[in-house]
């Protein structure tokens, strides 16, 4: 079954929002995607030992092996999103495991060479025997290993980057990915009047598909588009924001979609030269929701950069399942360098859907059990995403596309839009509605 159809959500603006920020503009899309989540009600604290159903007591049963394939190299390193759903993993092994059964996690790095990710997916099912994938981020593993995993049955949960993780059957994510949540930076722009973005982005494959919906959005709405593109590691911040501040232009917007520390580099470049009130609006896609990047910039900055944040906001969200993750972060989340984050928040996400999807097998653990588990995760609240999520059995999978914008405040991210569906003027968006319709929002857990 697929999602409950519908087709928008009208703008519910609390106060505080509309005196810091002023009215959210309907956007000239069509109807106001913008909708509250109540996520920030407080919450007891969580123990790490709430993690699985036999507090204190390590699995020691037949183990459960999973994989991941992660993009680590100069410039671009997600390895904190697969670090994160292994300090998951180790806290559900500590407390009793999948029915006594620990999961063993097996995790590959690459540096964007076909071969070596395929040889990755071949060694991690050959010789590590994993019955599933969980993790997967990386620049190019959807492109390279999409039909190995098709023709094992394999039913990926993934942090998708390539235009695969999102339009085949078998990759599902929890993020939005670089495309999407563009979009959702472009429209929080838009929405504020802006008539002039510059897009830029690292020089990596898949830049065209990264800015395909920002084109679209664009062009409807009559604004111009600067495409700008930077080799990475970036050697010259300075070069890079001045070049984006003149095209952007006083009344304009630069709009960024880099990993935390190039973005952090041309942030602080910016404000060493003065840049950063010379555009009336800076964004970023979001990897920049993060407390590594906000702590980094100070005060200055506040209400001046405005981030697509996919997952819910860990300055200001206080629930059960975010007081969780902080737990095991502090506690077995000594390889994750960025801190919490976006990308520590998509790995404990996949970590606890495939969690989810374990706890419903019934007998062996096998590559057919656990994958069909994983397909019929319907509608769960995850306590991170805007909508309940949904692995299902379509052709295409763009189960988040729904998300929050946040700000920097004196070193902390907070709120400043609440969930706001991306819009379906970036026609994958529109086919993946069609297909699998609008979920419903999750309530705050």
């Amino acid at each position: 079954m697929g999602f409950r159809k519908r087709a928008f959500r009208f703008a519910v603006a609390p106060a505080v929002l509309a005196v810091a920020f002023g009215m959210l503009a309907t956007l000239s899309t069509g109807p106001s995607y913008a909708s509250l989540r109540p996520s920030t009600a407080a919450s007891a604290k969580s123990s790490t030992s709430s993690c699985g159903t036999n507090p204190g007591v390590k699995a020691k049963g037949t183990p459960i092996n999973l994989g991941a394939i992660v993009t680590d190299q100069p410039g671009t390193s997600f390895t904190d999103i697969s670090n994160m759903a292994a300090a998951y993993f180790t806290c559900v092994d500590d407390n009793g495991g999948i029915d006594g059964h620990p999961i063993h996690y097996f995790i590959k790095t690459e540096q964007s060479v076909p071969s070596q990710i395929t040889a990755d997916a071949h060694y991690l099912v050959d010789t590590d025997h994993v019955i599933d994938m969980v993790g997967n981020t990386s620049i190019i593993e959807c492109s390279v290993d999409y039909k190995y995993w098709e023709s094992l049955g394999f039913r990926v949960i993934a942090s998708g980057i390539a235009p695969q993780c999102y339009s085949t059957p078998n990759y599902a994510d929890v993020n939005m990915g670089p495309r999407y949540s563009s979009d959702g930076a472009a429209q929080y722009a838009i929405s504020k009047g802006i008539k002039d973005i510059v897009f830029d982005q690292s020089n990596v494959p898949g830049t065209q598909y990264n800015v395909g919906g920002i084109v679209a959005i664009t062009k409807h709405d009559g604004v111009k588009l600067t495409q700008l593109t930077e080799d990475v590691p970036i050697s010259d911040p300075d070069e890079v924001a001045l070049k984006e501040v003149d095209d952007a232009g006083p009344n304009g917007a630069v709009i960024l979609n880099f990993t935390p520390p190039e973005a952090l580099l041309i942030l602080q470049a910016a404000q060493k030269l003065g840049l950063e009130d010379r555009v009336k609006m800076w964004g970023c896609s979001t990897p920049c929701n993060t407390d590594f990047l906000s702590e980094s910039l100070g005060s200055k900055w506040n209400d001046k950069l405005f981030v697509n944040a996919e997952l819910a906001p860990p300055d200001s969200t206080h629930t059960k399942t975010m007081d969780l993750y902080k737990a095991i972060y502090h506690q077995y989340g000594k390889a994750v360098s960025g801190g919490i984050g976006s990308f520590s928040e998509m790995g404990f996400t996949e970590a606890e859907i495939m969690v989810h999807a374990l706890e419903k097998v019934k007998g062996a653990y096998t590559v057919k059990s656990v994958n069909a588990a994983v397909e019929s995760v319907h509608n769960f609240v995850t306590g991170m995403n805007c909508q309940r999520w949904t692995y299902g059995d379509y052709s295409l999978h763009i189960a988040n596309n729904e998300d929050y914008t946040v700000t920097p405040e004196n070193g902390k991210m907070v709120l400043a839009q609440g969930c706001t569906l991306i819009s379906p003027l970036d026609p994958q968006i529109a086919a993946y509605r069609k297909a699998a319709g609008t979920a419903p929002l999750a309530p705050g857990e």
